[in-house]
């Protein structure tokens, strides 16, 4: 008997199939925000703080001046009324008809080169003298009480004797600023001189420092804080005794187109006058300021 021998067909061959891409989910992640934008932000954030309250307060200074002067018989003009009636004067000061007919960009850009000119003289005269009166002994005991004197002197008494003198409006009203701005300036830089502490007068004698150097290298350095407190001081009286002066000598100038305003009874002028009077004061003081700054490196007189 015969047994069949078995029989094997090939086998196929088994491909293994292809792995699926599994689906992550994230949950809850998100991509952080650029540095930019969060510094925008803040910045955004940091100017509005500085911005809105002044805006805020200027907002309700204004409607309640609306409010006040808005009747008929009120002396003073209320802010739509002097929109009204000064509009050209607001919208383009740049303006020139000849004579004394002119904006008051011009007006101010006239009175701003008196005190320039004024303000220099009297910051050169008046560092070099504070800083006699702070280092010499004998000069701060003869010279400073007649400082002390002259200072307290209003800036518009100063007017007659500068018209005595030079017969002349414009070097009278430059001698007035010179000497309405100087006493502050002298004060300031003696005090800084005489503030100057010891170990700093102890290291100049130890180098050896001669007297250019010590003043160069340690008086001028330690003082400058305090001179430029003088310095902001004078040049804010110098702005207020230019326009004082002014309505009195004529002339282009600011002061001068107050009192022209005044006596051509357009008090709408007059107050936007005052506006730029007290904005290019404002921006005096602030460059001032800022120069110190610079110089002094951060440095600030208590």
């Amino acid at each position: 008997m015969s047994v069949p021998s078995p029989k094997f067909d090939n086998a196929e061959p088994v491909v293994a199939p292809a792995p699926q891409p599994v689906a992550v989910k994230t949950v809850g992640l998100s991509r952080p925000a650029p540095k930019w934008r969060a510094q925008t932000l803040r910045s955004l954030g940091q100017t509005a703080a500085l911005v809105l309250p002044p805006l805020v307060a200027l907002g309700a200074l204004l409607a309640l001046w609306q409010g006040l002067a808005g009747g008929e018989t009120s002396g003073l003009p209320a802010p739509s009324l002097i929109w009204t009636e000064s509009r050209e004067l607001i919208v383009n000061p740049f303006f020139d008809r000849g004579g004394v007919d002119k904006g008051l960009f011009w007006h101010v850009a006239t009175s701003l080169s008196r005190v320039g000119l004024g303000f220099s003289l009297a910051a050169v005269v008046g560092v070099a003298l504070g800083v006699l009166v702070g280092a010499n002994r004998w000069a701060h005991r003869s010279i400073d009480p007649i400082f002390q004197v002259l200072r307290t002197v209003p800036p518009l008494a100063w007017l007659p004797i500068s018209l005595a003198v030079f017969r002349e409006a414009n070097p009278s009203a430059l001698f007035v600023i010179f000497i309405t701005s100087i006493w502050p300036i002298i004060i300031n830089t003696a005090v800084g001189v005489r503030n100057i502490p010891a170990d700093y007068i102890n290291v100049s004698r130890v180098l050896s420092l001669s007297p250019m150097e010590h003043f160069w290298k340690v008086l001028l350095p330690a003082a400058t804080p305090y001179i430029f407190t003088g310095l902001r001081i004078g040049i804010g009286m110098s702005w207020l005794a230019i326009v004082a002066s002014e309505m009195l000598l004529g002339g282009v100038g600011v002061g001068f187109f107050i009192w022209d305003q005044y006596n051509s009874s357009r008090i709408s002028d007059i107050v936007v006058a005052l506006v730029w009077v007290g904005l290019v004061g404002f921006c005096l003081d602030r460059a001032v300021a800022f120069a110190g700054h610079l110089v002094s490196r951060g440095a600030s007189a208590s």
